[in-house]
């Protein structure tokens, strides 16, 4: 079943061209709204990415390693600090066990700060097969109110012990992790040219985020199609609803124990929420008519690459499988006027 999704993707951006100053500055009127300017928009200066340099590459490379890191199984030492050591514990206090102290066969990785302060180093030097009890304190600002401050003792017994293997950097490695490099040099380019370009991207999203929140900034909506608020609303409710069928809960349990609210100020927020999504159809709609911005079949498809791979999706088939038509062409539109946008925009340095 396909959903609305133009609530959920409003954030859409696709990668904008290059700023290009303009003069003067233009807004619209219409029976819904007013917007005051959105053509030569000002906006504060966005810094242009910094060149990458080799270190850059080496650090992106070495999260890959890790990425690709693999448990090795040790057997013949004792736990060390950035081990996984598999642990069964049972947790007491005042002699009694407790909510969520104990479990088996849990991957502890030393160092992680997982658990209350020592409890982490108490299983260092530990061999598999050691079982020992370890006293400790709930520090008082305990996420838990009932456990705070009070004195705990865990059983705790060494099952097994483990650590990341980090494969090494080489020619058959890179032939693993890489679709167009041969060699380690050849890869090293290849990680290069990629942060090169996200950091492209990343400036020239940046300027459009700036740009379309400035523009929605300057628009006043005098008038909601209520329907259409109503229609969005309603859909969001009743997913909010069926999640809590899930978890077998009423609607109204579900949205105090899960959101905080109380049902009325959930569904206010819920409308607002509508309401900023249709502000954003509205603005899209009327600046694409007035500055007769249109879309073509070729660059409907070419926008929805762009979203497909922004969010996620295996490809533009599974993206349409996905969502609605409509709310599909919406969003290409508004990447079309977000692209105008930046266009006829202007970068002013801060003071």
């Amino acid at each position: 079943m396909k959903k609305r999704i133009a609530v959920l993707l409003t954030g859409v951006a696709a990668a904008s061209v290059m700023l290009a100053g303009c003069s003067g500055s233009k807004g619209l009127e219409t029976d819904e709204m007013t917007i005051s300017v959105y053509k030569g928009v000002e906006i504060n200066e966005v810094a242009k990415p910094g060149e990458v340099t080799d270190e850059d590459v080496e650090n992106a490379i070495q999260a890959t390693l890790q990425t690709n890191a693999t448990p090795e199984e040790i057997t013949d030492r004792a736990v060390e600090s950035g081990d996984t050591a598999t642990i069964d514990f049972t947790g007491k206090i005042n002699g009694e066990e407790f909510d969520g102290g104990s479990s088996t066969d849990y991957p502890l990785v030393i160092g992680s700060g997982t658990f209350i302060e020592g409890f982490e180093d108490s299983v260092v030097g530990h061999n598999i097969g050691d079982a020992y009890d370890w006293q400790g304190k709930f520090p008082d600002d305990y996420n838990n109110a009932e456990y705070a401050g009070k004195d705990v003792v865990f059983s705790i017994t060494v099952k097994g012990i483990s650590k990341q293997s980090i494969p090494e950097l080489t020619d058959e490695f890179v032939k693993s992790v890489s679709s167009e490099s041969k060699n380690v040099k050849e890869y090293k380019e290849e990680v290069k040219k990629r942060l090169e370009s996200d950091n492209k991207k990343n400036y020239e999203d940046g300027i459009s985020q700036s740009v379309w929140q400035k523009v929605l900034d300057n628009t006043e909506i005098k008038k909601y199609p209520e329907k259409e608020v109503k229609k969005v609303s309603d859909a969001l409710v009743e997913q909010y609803k069926t999640t809590a069928e899930y978890y077998q809960q009423d609607y109204e349990t579900f949205i105090q124990d899960q959101m905080g609210y109380s049902v009325e100020e959930f569904e206010k927020q819920v409308d607002d929420a509508a309401k900023a999504s249709i502000k954003q159809t509205m603005v899209t709609e009327a600046i694409a008519d007035k500055e007769k911005i249109k879309m073509s079949d070729d660059e409907y498809e070419e926008q929805l690459k762009k979203i497909a791979e922004s969010f996620g999706y295996e490809d533009v088939d599974a993206l349409k499988d996905s969502a609605e038509e409509d709310d599909l062409k919406d969003m290409v539109l508004n990447n079309l006027v977000r692209e105008w946008l930046t266009e006829n925009c202007v970068q002013v340095k801060a003071e």
